[in-house]
């Protein structure tokens, strides 16, 4: 017993650390695991595998809860709470930026409660899924990528003076959607088979241009036309959320989170798309928690699966890193893990919570513009602390695809074509043929 509670010490050190993390722009937990694995293997960390394994879970645990801080009061989401940008952006500028944040905060409790309800039927449920999902991986990413492409439709201007014109017209939004995937996708041909990102680094590859797709961009548009925040009220409508929305709400925000854990390469963000087109007609209220019960049960669920007995599916960047060095084992320790998922979320909501009352506090006497270029140097700093002065470059590069869709049009999604598309050739088992096409092989 007393083993046990350690272990959960280390798991709620952990979540303390990825709270603080996650107020960080730019800074992605993954990077944090990854560098403290890399620690651990050169016996730089004194504890043992299992130990670091609670800490790593609990760093997720935190960091996936409180990184709405920063998406929505500073304007930096990455790629798994993009999609949720403008809905709260709105709600930020109507003086409701702390509600939008605790109606996150609701979507993540739910999630991490549903985690824990499903717990015990897990392993009988993944068995035939696992086996099912196996042989079609394949055409599955493919229809990912379309329902992605066909979710942007064409924006007309009735003012163009001419058929032609307004069909160019609607087009234009369409195109700049469909030249974002693209030039992502080839952005993640050449990270995945020529990167500039030093040998030592490449546990970061995708880092400084997760940075400038995600993070930076959003930060330029503040600082180009950024004006004051309006002072911020206390929550007011929260009370008028009924338990039916918020049931459906954190169900459909569950469903799109596991199925982006379980099937592999599709991220997060993913996820909170599926379950945004099925609140976001409704109401932003809902759309909002939705994408709380995603982004948990992504994350949090795909570490998760690692330590289902007789199942141990290796999906998502963590359980990828800690597969390398540690193999969980035995039904005790997934129990372990169960309870230090409740514990730890409790935390992180408990933290959550006192972070949105400082922020709604500080955030109107913060000159917008100042904290764009706070943010960046931030931002930018992590790209090249972890990546050097190529990781920079990428930053860059990445930066200019990711102002396509927040300057011209589009959504910010399209940017995990980096992603999506040099994979989902891979698996359907033509990627090698596009690379050498481009000359990366």
């Amino acid at each position: 017993m007393l083993q046990d509670a350690t272990l959960i010490g280390y798991a709620l050190i952990g979540t303390f650390v990825g709270a603080l993390i996650a107020l960080v722009p730019g800074l992605h937990v993954f990077n944090v695991a990854g560098a403290a694995l890399l620690l651990y293997s050169r016996n730089a960390l004194p504890i043992n595998n299992t130990a670091l394994a609670f800490v790593l879970l609990g760093l997720v645990i935190g960091w996936s809860v409180v990184n709405v801080i920063p998406s929505i009061f500073l304007f930096a989401p990455d790629d798994a709470s993009a999609f949720m940008a403008l809905p709260a952006t709105k709600m930020l500028l109507r003086g409701q930026g702390a509600e939008a944040a605790l109606l996150v905060g609701l979507g993540t409790v739910g999630g991490l409660l549903a985690l824990v309800a499903l717990s015990p039927f897990l392993e009988d449920v993944l068995r035939p899924i696992r086996a099912i999902i196996q042989p079609h991986m394949g055409w599955m990413l493919v229809a990912i990528i379309t329902f992605l492409v066909l979710g942007e439709w064409p924006r007309s201007d009735n003012r163009a003076p001419t058929p032609l014109g307004r069909l160019a017209a609607a087009w234009a939004y369409l195109g700049a959607a469909l030249l974002t995937f693209i030039l992502s996708g080839l952005m993640g041909f050449v990270l995945m088979y020529r990167s500039p990102v030093p040998l030592e680094s490449s546990f970061q590859n995708l880092l400084p241009a997760f940075v400038g797709l995600f993070t930076i961009p959003g930060l330029l548009q503040v600082f180009a036309f950024g004006q004051p925040i309006p002072p911020q009220q206390p929550p007011a409508t929260l009370h008028t959320l009924t338990p039916y929305q918020l049931l459906r709400g954190t169900l459909t925000g569950i469903a799109g989170g596991l199925f982006a854990s379980v099937l592999p390469v599709v991220s997060g963000g993913i996820g909170g798309l599926l379950a945004g087109h099925a609140t976001a007609r409704y109401d932003d209220r809902l759309f909002l928690v939705s994408q709380g019960a995603s982004k948990v049960a992504y994350y949090i669920g795909s570490t998760l699966l690692l330590f289902v007995p007789g199942v141990a599916l290796v999906r998502g960047g963590l359980s990828w890193m800690l597969s390398s060095l540690y193999v969980p084992y035995g039904p005790r320790l997934y129990w372990l893990v169960i309870a230090a998922i409740a514990v730890c979320g409790a935390a992180s909501l408990v933290v959550l919570i006192g972070f949105v009352r400082v922020a709604t506090r500080v955030v109107n006497h913060i000159n917008p513009k100042l904290m764009a270029i706070t943010a960046m140097s931030v931002a930018a700093a992590i790209a090249f602390g972890f990546t050097g002065p190529s990781g920079l470059l990428i930053m860059l590069v990445a930066t200019c695809i990711g102002c396509i869709p927040v300057f011209v049009g589009g959504r910010r999604m399209n940017c995990l074509g980096v992603i999506l598309l040099p994979i989902t050739l891979n698996v359907i088992g033509i990627g090698p043929v596009v690379a050498r096409w481009l000359g990366l092989l």
